[in-house]
């Protein structure tokens, strides 16, 4: 590969992708609401996530487009909030795709972001992509909008896969280290009832499976990318208490958590939806894991080296 394109590639999952794939290919580009800039073989270009600029030309003759645009979710869901979720979801993803109809050389693959929130709350059942049920809410509300929207471009020259990602564990951001630290100040027993499904990915992994993605011309439409065998709270919890040494975990109830929620301004749904995910196309495509227990992948991701 020559060049990949990044749309909102400075955030944590940016970055992971970014640290991966520098000396992989000749140039990558990152979309930024950012200046721009050139530094070593990463192309900074301005962008605004919603209309046609210069940016357009950066997609002309790329080998990989890959979308992770998109307002947190770790915020209160009061109803501002709620729209700017959607619409930067949904505005980034259209208006990437009216470039890429406008490209002569269009890339060759769309990976949009998705997520593995798409599901249903399930405590029983495994999902995937075939057999998995489409669950109810705002968070499925925004999952289902951002991929119809990705999904109406019809980009005859350009394979689209659309990433149904679930938590991504890393050493430098994402969930782990907020949950970490709850865990080493005695906050680290089970979160809720605890028998929560808890669907992972180690960074590294992460960043492994767009790899293959892109390579594997096979692979199209919604992909999870998630670990092979979900855990649960009750056993996430437990293993970080182990890992950190901590002599106690004190178990957080819904209702201090709906406390503890409304003082930092995020969503219980964060730590309570049952997030029971498989990734059956990965794996029937023959990605191999680095990472995939949960205890081998703590380990690592809380090691000094």
């Amino acid at each position: 590969m020559k060049k990949i394109v990044i749309a909102a590639g400075t955030g944590f999952l940016g970055n992971v992708l970014v640290n991966h794939f520098k000396t992989k290919v000749e140039t990558i580009v990152i979309l930024t609401r950012g200046e721009s800039k050139l530094i070593d073989n990463i192309k900074y270009e301005h962008w605004d996530a919603q209309t046609i600029g210069a940016w357009k030309n950066e997609l002309d003759g790329s080998d990989v487009l890959i979308n992770m645009t998109g307002k947190s979710v770790d915020c209160r869901y009061h109803q501002k909030n709620k729209d700017l979720i959607l619409s930067s979801r949904v505005d980034s993803t259209n208006i990437l795709g009216q470039a890429i109809l406008k490209c002569e050389h269009p890339p060759k693959v769309w990976l949009n972001s998705s997520t593995a929130t798409i599901y249903r709350h399930s405590l029983d059942k495994e999902m995937d992509e075939i057999n998995g049920e489409i669950g109810t809410g705002f968070s499925v509300n925004v999952a289902t909008n951002w991929e119809d929207a990705f999904f109406s471009h019809k980009t005859k020259k350009t394979r689209k896969v659309a990433l149904r990602t679930s938590i991504v564990l890393g050493k430098d951001g994402g969930a782990l280290q907020p949950i970490l630290s709850l865990v080493k100040i005695g906050f680290g027993g089970k979160q809720g009832k605890g028998n929560q499904k808890f669907s992972w990915i180690h960074e590294t992994d992460f960043a492994r499976s767009i790899e293959f993605v892109i390579k594997n011309e096979e692979v199209e439409g919604p992909i999870n990318i998630v670990a092979p065998k979900p855990t649960d709270n009750n056993n996430l919890m437990k293993t970080l208490r182990e890992m950190t040494k901590a002599p106690f975990g004190i178990p957080l109830p819904k209702p201090l958590l709906e406390i503890g929620a409304r003082i930092i301004n995020t969503e219980t749904e964060l730590i309570l939806k049952s997030r029971n995910v498989i990734p059956r196309k990965l794996q029937q495509a023959g990605f191999q894991f680095t990472y995939s227990d949960l205890t081998t992948a703590i380990v690592q991701l809380t090691s000094k080296s």
